[in-house]
């Protein structure tokens, strides 16, 4: 299976406080700590199952638990976490028909994004992601799992960036970090050196300025992977 998209783990380094979050960012701690959790989560430092107690990062963070609810409360909204009875909010735990829900909406969306990105596509475009290829396939030769995870997300993430669709970009951004703590929990995998094949087909596909080519091409390569979680599944 081939997980996408995560930006990059942004990891708040010091204790917050809001007066620290108005003068560094001019963003509310509270959308921070949201910021923080989600990147903990969909980079796997926080895995299914565990518990966003709301007492205990609020000592972390050295902040009032207000915060830290609302940043809970927005990953329960985000169904990157749970609301159990006796626990309070975990990490959700998404696996069966719920991941497979999530790649037939991916296998739309993805299509969509390709064609627009075809219709934009730029030398600088070529370049970014020419050399994404280039790594992904020597990290796929020698086995790295955990690069080739960081790698396919950075692929497709140039994409959504490239096709400059907003409502597109949040709507996948939201698909693929539940897709991503589900890939964490799961053995199932696409294979590496196939996924990089994959992405060197949707490379040609944008670099031929078809939009038509670029979505089929990007629609395949989510397909095939929706139709091993069904197998699967």
């Amino acid at each position: 299976m081939t997980p996408h998209s995560p930006s990059g783990p942004s990891a708040l380094t010091m204790p917050v406080t809001p007066q620290d979050a108005d003068l560094q960012t001019g963003e509310r701690v509270g959308e921070l700590i949201y910021r923080t959790l989600r990147d903990r989560i969909i980079s796997g430092e926080l895995r299914p199952g565990a518990r966003l107690s709301v007492p205990a990062l609020a000592e972390e963070f050295q902040v009032s638990r207000s915060p830290v609810r609302d940043a809970v409360i927005r990953l329960v909204t985000d169904d990157l976490a749970r609301e159990t009875m006796n626990r309070g909010a975990v990490v959700a735990r998404i696996e069966g028909e719920e991941l497979v829900s999530l790649y037939e909406a991916r296998e739309a969306l993805e299509w969509a994004v390709a064609r627009l990105a075809a219709e934009r596509y730029t030398p600088a475009l070529r370049r970014r992601l020419l050399a994404l290829l280039t790594e992904h396939r020597q990290v796929a030769a020698a086995g790295d799992f955990a690069r080739h995870i960081e790698l396919d997300a950075a692929f497709h993430r140039e994409i959504r960036l490239a096709a400059q669709s907003p409502v597109l970009m949040r709507m996948l951004d939201g698909v693929q970090g539940r897709v991503m703590i589900a890939m964490r929990s799961t053995s199932l995998t696409g294979g590496m050196a196939q996924a990089v094949a994959d992405h060197q087909a949707i490379f040609e596909a944008l670099g031929s300025g078809d939009p038509d080519a670029a979505g089929e091409a990007a629609r395949a390569h989510i397909r095939r992977l929706k139709e091993l979680l069904r197998a699967a599944y």
